[in-house]
This record gives C-alpha cells, sequence and structure tokens, in this order.
C-alpha cells in the first residue's frame, strides 16, 4: 500500500492510497485539473484511481468531486449524509456507494471502514483502510474533537493522517473573530496540536511507522509547532517511524506502507 498526499490544508485536501494496480482517492478537496496536476508532479498516474472516498462534503474535501467521477467514469463512496448533500452535484450517472459504520466496503482493493466524528458537516466520517495483506492507514482531519469512537479508529494502526490544526494560543491571538475562534475549537471544529498529540500517544505502538499530520491553518498554526508537539507526545511512546507535515500547496514524496517501516515507492509514469 503506497500514500500520497496530493496536499492539505483549509484551501484543500486530497490523498491518494495505491494498491497493485488500483488506487483511491480520499477527498477531492482541488479542482479536476488541480487534482491531475498534483498528480503528475508526485509521479502517478490517475489513470489508475478506480473510486473516490469522500470524508465529508466540505468544499476543502469534496470540490473536485463531482467532475473527477465524471471524467474518471469512477463510483463517489461517503456516508449518506454526504451523498445527501452532494446529490445535486454529482452527475446522475455516477455510482453512488453509501459508507456505513457497520459494513466495511472494498474499494481499489482495499477493504474501508469508517467511523462517526463530531465536526459539523452532515455525516462526518473517520476512515481506516485496510489492505489484503493486513496493512492498515487511518485518515482523521476535520474530526471536530477527540471521541470515543474516534480513539477506537485509531488504534493498532501501520500509518495514520489525523489533522494538528491550529496551535492553541496562535488562534486565541489571531485575527479571527470571536465566533470562527469558538467554532474551530468547539466540539465541531477542528483539533489544536494538543489534541492531535495526545491522540497520537494514546494510538501510539511500536508497529506504527508513519504519522502525517495534516489540515494545517495557514493563520494559526506552524508546521514547526505542530510537529514538536507531536514528537513530545510520542517520545514516551514506542513510537519509532516517521513523522511529516502535510504541505497545502505540494504534494508528498510516496511512501510505502510495508514491512520495513517507511520506504519511498517507486514512482509510476503517468499515463497519456
Amino acid at each position: 500500500m503506497r500514500l500520497t498526499v496530493l496536499g492539505s490544508g483549509s484551501r484543500g485536501n486530497a490523498l491518494l492510497l495505491e494498491h497493485g494496480d488500483s488506487a483511491l482517492l480520499v477527498d477531492a478537496g482541488f479542482s479536476f485539473r488541480e487534482l491531475c496536476s498534483r498528480c503528475e508532479a508526485a509521479g502517478r498516474d490517475p489513470a489508475r484511481i478506480t473510486a473516490i472516498v469522500l470524508t465529508h462534503e466540505h468544499g476543502d474535501h469534496a470540490r473536485g468531486a463531482a467532475v473527477a467521477a465524471a471524467r474518471w467514469g469512477v463510483p463517489v463512496a461517503a456516508s449518506r449524509g454526504t451523498l445527501a448533500k452532494l446529490d445535486e452535484e454529482l452527475p446522475a450517472e455516477t455510482q453512488r456507494i453509501a459508507l456505513e459504520v457497520t459494513r466495511p466496503v472494498e474499494l481499489a482493493g482495499l477493504s474501508v471502514h469508517c467511523f462517526p466524528t463530531a465536526h459539523d458537516a452532515a455525516e462526518p466520517l473517520a476512515l481506516v483502510l485496510v489492505s489484503p495483506e493486513g496493512r492498515s492507514i487511518g485518515v482523521a482531519y476535520d474530526v471536530g474533537s477527540p471521541t470515543v469512537a474516534l480513539r477506537h479508529a485509531l488504534r493498532s494502526l501501520d500509518a495514520m493522517v489525523i489533522e494538528a490544526n491550529h496551535d492553541e494560543v496562535l488562534l486565541r491571538a489571531g485575527a479571527y473573530p470571536p465566533s470562527v475562534r469558538s467554532r474551530i475549537a468547539g466540539r465541531g471544529g477542528h483539533l489544536s496540536n494538543r489534541q492531535a498529540a495526545e491522540l497520537l500517544a494514546d494510538a501510539a505502538h511500536s508497529g506504527l511507522s508513519l504519522v502525517v499530520l495534516a489540515h494545517l491553518s495557514v493563520e494559526c498554526n506552524r508546521p514547526e509547532l505542530a510537529e514538536k508537539a507531536a514528537r513530545r507526545a510520542l517520545a514516551r511512546t514506542a513510537f519509532r517511524g516517521r513523522i511529516i507535515v502535510a504541505s497545502q500547496d505540494q504534494p508528498s514524496a510516496t511512501l510505502e506502507i510495508g514491512e520495513s517501516a517507511l520506504q519511498l515507492a517507486l514512482p509510476l509514469t503517468p499515463s497519456a
């Protein structure tokens, strides 16, 4: 299983998970053109994408889903609440796959498990994706707050993408009006660096090889602050893996989630 973060932040989020000859796009928060451009920049082939799965309907996670689904001829999987919100945007011919907490779905050679989150969307989900070999990665951004369901979702993973949206001091001192600050820091908002670090410490184990800190706020966070909080929390655990801070503007290297902790995957040549 290979992971490429095409971009993550308040202006757009998209992850590419590949297994064998298939790929799964997790969120499509960029335009179709931008999604293709970022795949090309990362050396990945969008023609391999066989499905799109969405965590929720907000534009920075679903903006390009309708056009991408139509152009690639692939289904869109999401919660019933998310699909209902996007129903008028999605082409009539696009297959919709309703994700349910109690029933994993097979997409792009991966088993997709979902867990409810507290984010202020119609029916947002955290995702755990498992390969046939048993490798697993969790995607938990825009989760609102560290609920019991979220803690359960993050157990015993090989890799994890988790939001570290804001630094609490920078949020309080920032230019956002009080209502926006309350929304971000509230139960339905976003995780702070401290909350993300606490979740990581709870979920850490010796087999966790990769942590990606995602969805950082440009206004209320700094990559070095998010990474410092995560490293400090994980230093007290059995974690000996790699920590990466996702970029809003540039795709990450492609990372192999496998037996030997972490390796760079060989680039795949995009098709013409």
